[in-house]
């Protein structure tokens, strides 16, 4: 994929507009030339200024038409590449995800697309500068073949040597590339290891030191060389261009016979080249970025589109009640690191039935995350089957069967609008349960935005409880909800919003560490180290 492709994706008949008439703007402009060069040699008629003045709008109109068209396409195809880029996020799977890391993600999605958007800018410019170029040498063509030929010759070995020097300029930039993935990561770490380096001198020392300083230092090293060997590439193109003058002007004249009309056109119309030119070499060196972030871009998408699920829920209308829900002999383990530990998740044989209160329980490690994703349908197993009313889960029917959950995860994310919820009580249910998670002094929701997301943890979960509220599905999963709540609202969470989620019919799976609430479940699930210690049915007295 390169940057024209990816205008020609956007739309094949404009670019064929915009090249239609970037060529008759070059051909006008070499026919201006030619007119100046007859007038210049006293070759006119009366009505010269009439024509100049016509084959000139000419030149404005095509050079205008083309440009607009150019711009439009180049904005619609990085705007269409957003999308589909986001689009690949969002349809795979999260172990993958995962695996690719947010900063790989969050550095393509902005800083490649950014520097696409920046040159693609440039495109339209360059493709009327070469438009021009292209005319101009036709018109020299017909002026002499002999000194057409030398000239050829020349521009071709000129054109290898400065080859020569963007390809090493795009291999640093290629490095420098891979430096700004490694920046990214250590400034991830500034923000989100702010307190841990704030506590620890000696580590905030060694971090900067030999981890975000070096990195920066390599990413400073190579976009230098890459950046001199452009200025490099740049002022020999210049030298080249005096040196093609000189030989026109003392040298092919000493092997072979040239008109003066000849050689004034020539010298002439190079003359004028020297801005397209110059301007097309300036805007190597933002060609060249934009190719290496589409290369990192398009390896993105590859991999993306390679790992792609089928996010339709066609076929599976119903998300409503169930009977059971069943996982048989269900394993996970996390690639690389089985070698490492040994660890696997399983195999599990769990049943859930609507209405059942569950807590999962166990110590740091032992699988109760890894757990809670493989439930609601965020990690595929490695082996064995989960079930949904005898119905196998496969990946033709993973994106209707997570529609069954609604999970606050210990990691979650608080959008601040509500999103996908069309109820016609919305707002009059938003109000309610702002009540009774004690947030309505604090947050309004007005048109599913709200107020605020600045809260304490603990509060902000609770806005994320409303969420889950409101989404009214079969099945609830909270991972640690209660970790960051007073000790009067855990128990409300655990007394009241629990077991009234359970009194409608719900299934309500709990991981907590909250030993003294396990008599309110009726089921404690405990694992240890990837393995099922114990299922335990709560007898209530």
């Amino acid at each position: 994929m390169n940057l024209i492709w990816l205008l020609l994706r956007a739309s094949k008949l404009q670019v064929a507009i915009a090249i239609l008439t970037g060529l008759v703007s070059g051909g006008t402009t070499a026919r201006l030339i030619a007119l100046i060069n007859s007038a210049v040699s006293g070759n006119f008629t009366s009505n010269i200024v009439w024509y100049f003045a016509a084959l000139a709008f000419v030149v404005l109109i095509n050079s205008i038409i083309c440009q607009v068209l150019l711009i439009n396409l180049s904005q619609d195809a990085v705007y269409r590449l957003r999308l589909r880029l986001s689009q690949g996020v969002l349809s795979s799977p999260l172990r993958h995800l995962e695996q690719l890391g947010a900063n790989q993600l969050m550095t393509t999605l902005t800083e490649d697309v950014a520097t696409l958007s920046t040159t693609v800018y440039a495109i339209p410019f360059i493709c009327v500068d070469i438009a021009i170029i292209a005319g101009c040498l036709l018109y020299l063509g017909s002026l002499s073949i002999g000194v057409f030929a030398f000239t050829i010759g020349f521009i071709m070995v000129a054109l290898g040597t400065i080859q020569l020097l963007i390809n090493r300029a795009q291999h640093f930039l290629t490095l420098a590339r891979v430096d700004q993935d490694r920046l990214f990561k250590h400034f991830s770490t500034i923000v989100d290891g702010i307190k841990e380096l704030k506590l620890h001198a000696a580590r905030r020392q060694d971090f900067f030191s030999q981890e975000l300083q070096k990195s920066a230092a390599t990413s400073r090293d190579h976009n230098a060389t890459a950046l001199i060997t452009f200025s490099i590439g740049s002022n020999w193109s210049n030298l080249l261009f005096f040196i093609l003058i000189g030989l026109l002007l003392f040298g092919l004249p000493q092997l072979i016979a040239i008109a003066p009309s000849v050689l004034s056109g020539y010298i002439l119309t190079f003359t004028y080249l020297m801005l397209p030119m110059q301007s097309i070499l300036d805007k190597l060196q933002q060609l060249s970025r934009a190719s290496v972030a589409l290369q990192k871009i398009e390896r993105m998408g590859l991999t993306l589109a390679a790992q792609k699920e089928d996010t339709g829920t066609r076929g599976h209308k119903d998300t409503g009640i169930f009977s059971t829900l069943e996982l048989q002999q269900v394993t996970h383990a996390y690639p690389g690191e089985v070698e490492d530990s040994n660890f696997i998740l399983g195999p599990l044989d769990l049943t859930f039935h609507p209405g059942q209160l569950v807590f999962i329980v166990g110590g740091n490690g032992s699988g109760k995350s890894t757990l809670a994703k493989l439930i609601t349908g965020l990690y595929i197993p490695e082996s064995g089957q989960i079930r949904l009313d005898g119905k196998v889960i496969t990946d033709e029917n993973r994106e209707w069967y997570r529609q069954h959950f609604s999970v606050v995860f210990s990691d979650f994310y608080l959008f601040d609008r509500i999103l996908g919820i069309s109820n016609l009580d919305f707002d009059k249910q938003a109000q309610e349960y702002l009540q009774q998670l004690q947030l309505s002094h604090k947050v309004k929701i007005e048109n599913g935005k709200l107020s605020t997301t600045a809260l304490s943890q603990g509060q902000r979960k609770r806005l994320a409880l409303l969420t889950a509220y409101l989404e009214n599905r079969s099945i609830y999963l909270f991972d640690e909800w209660a970790s960051d709540q007073d000790p009067v609202f855990r128990d409300i969470f655990y007394k009241e919003i629990l077991l009234n989620l359970k009194q409608q019919g719900k299934t309500v799976l709990v991981i907590s560490h909250d030993d003294h609430y396990f008599h309110l479940a009726d089921r404690v699930i405990k694992l240890d180290y990837g393995k099922v210690e114990y299922d335990q049915r709560i007898i209530k007295s």
